[in-house]
């Protein structure tokens, strides 16, 4: 925990999953105006032409011209091959200069939101779900944490990007609800286990994204379905510039009970 609030993260490595579009974009744009020169970033989606948009992006701006590197890794993270990738880059990238790791596990889908949890029989559907939404993060993690090891002068963060969902249920919404659920108790046991690391399940609200014109339009609960409609229409939903930057004032702060979920709106 710092003693005094940081203008920057460190010279850091931060991988984050996810990060061709949406909140993980914004999230790899905010990190490298926060960075000391000889950091890396590490973007991780399966969107290439997306990551590489943004890799040219960081590449060109003052931070990218400042000494910041970009690596993209095109991987689908539901696979362990995509795992690798993403392991593999990471450790490639990592100097003895870097001091803070950070981890961002963004990369998530919504699920099929039109039906409820009465017509999900086909265990092979719900595996495919789960395998992307919580075991490609706990294996992802798990990989991180081993190829990178407490060290003296090494601070290592992982975020999770987590909802309201993990800790309330949603008609219709059972997919999504049961996949951020686990994925955060996982965190907060990872954060008792290992008190030396930082973790942070952070809750970055409704958001104006892809995500959000799927829950309006496919939601089957009609009251679940207009309160996001009416979110829409009375301007309610957040930029993800606003939210994650109060992700990256909790970052720099650094005074968050390890293993806490925290909502955007509680910043």
């Amino acid at each position: 925990m710092s003693s005094a609030h940081s203008a920057h993260l460190g010279r850091v490595l931060c991988i984050i999953t996810g990060a061709s579009r949406g909140f993980g974009r914004t999230v790899a744009r905010e990190v490298s105006g926060l960075v000391k020169p000889g950091s890396v970033l590490v973007l991780a989606a399966r969107s290439g032409d997306d990551l590489r948009s943004l890799q040219a992006e960081l590449t060109e701006s003052e931070a990218g011209r400042a000494g910041l590197r970009v690596e993209s890794v095109v991987a689908d993270m539901a696979q362990m091959e995509g795992i690798e990738k993403v392991v593999r880059s990471s450790e490639e990238a990592f100097s003895e200069h870097i001091d803070h790791l950070i981890l961002v596990n963004n990369a998530a889908s919504l699920g099929d939101v039109s039906r409820s949890v009465k017509t999900f029989t086909d265990m092979a559907e719900v595996d495919s779900y789960l395998s992307l939404n919580v075991s490609s993060s706990m294996c992802l993690t798990a990989r991180v944490l081993q190829s990178f090891p407490q060290r003296p002068g090494l601070r290592r963060t992982i975020v999770n990007v987590t909802s309201l969902c993990a800790l309330q249920p949603f008609r219709s919404w059972v997919l999504y609800c049961t996949g951020k659920a686990a994925r955060e108790m996982m965190f907060r046991v990872l954060a008792e286990e290992e008190p030396d690391l930082r973790v942070l399940n952070y809750s970055p609200g409704p958001l104006d994204t892809a995500m959000q014109v799927e829950a309006r339009t496919r939601t089957a609960d009609d009251s679940i379905r207009k309160s996001f409609v009416d979110m829409f229409d009375q301007g309610q939903l957040l930029t993800c510039e606003a939210s994650c930057a109060k992700l990256m004032k909790l970052l720099l702060e650094d005074n968050y009970t390890s293993g806490a979920h925290i909502d955007v709106y509680d910043v």
